[in-house]
Parts: structure tokens; sequence; C-alpha cells
């Protein structure tokens, strides 16, 4: 799994281009409520169905930000891999919020599936849209300036 993405019939990071089975995660923060964070789940569960990606499960947690490692709580984790590993058809986890590169590093490691952030899902649905060569060109950009943000 490689943070290299190549936009056209090259191979990309994100979602492949057959369905996959994910899960979905969350943080309940002090500044939403559990309705805002479900609606952003609901948002984020339309954009993985777009990518071709089928959700199984969401999970959420209360938590006053986001663990600066592992996004969730060590427990939520815990129950998260072994959901995955009672699961073998899941192949991916979506993070509603951007993730940093160790966060993704380690979650990649840790859940042993591959990891994708709203942001890398989004500029994933543009990559598998752009036509002309331009616009290809712009999504790369777009793509290669969020992998540098971290």
């Amino acid at each position: 799994m490689t943070d290299a993405w190549k936009v056209g019939k090259e191979e990309k990071k994100g979602i492949l281009k057959t369905n996959e089975y994910c899960i979905l995660i969350g943080v309940i923060t002090k500044d939403e409520d559990e309705a805002q964070v479900m609606e952003y789940l609901d948002e984020l569960d339309f954009l993985a169905n777009t990518a071709g990606a089928i959700t199984k499960k969401v999970f959420t947690q209360k938590m006053p930000h986001p663990n600066v490692k592992t996004f969730v709580g060590s427990g939520k984790l815990e129950e998260i891999r072994e959901y995955i590993e009672r699961n073998e058809d899941i192949t991916l986890a979506i993070f509603d919020e951007d993730l940093t590169g160790k966060q993704n590093s380690f979650l990649e490691e840790y859940l042993k599936v591959k990891i994708v952030d709203r942001s890398t899902l989004i500029l994933d649905i543009f990559a598998e849209r752009a036509q002309t060569a331009q616009t290809k060109t712009q999504v790369e950009l777009a793509q290669m300036q969020y992998l540098c943000l971290d």
C-alpha cells in the first residue's frame, strides 16, 4: 500500500474499480453533537458508494478530540480490528476526518486494511471522473498537494 497516486488507467491510491466492502469511522467531539456526526457519516456513506464501496458498519466514539496516534481510543480501535477480522470481505476503512500520515500508516498496519480519509475519498472520486488531460492533471496536482500537507 503506497501513498502514490497516478491518475488515468494506472494504479492509484484510493478505491478499487470493483466494489469493496468498507467500514466508516467517526468521532463525536465536544464541538459536534451526535446528529451532526451521523449526518456527516451518511454523506460519507454516499461518497463511498459513489466510489464503489459498500458500507457494512459504522463506528463512532465520543471523545473531546480525535486521538493523535489512533484517531479513536484504544478500546474502540480493538473493537474495529475484531470486527474486520470477523468480516474478511472488508478491505477498506474510511475515516470521516483527515488523517495525518502517521495516523494513516499506524492504522493501516494495525487494522490490515486500506485506510482512506474523507479528502482522499473525494479526490479519488474526482480522479475517477476526470475526462480531459487538463482535468486529470489538475486532479493529480490536488492529490500531490494533499499528500505533501503532512
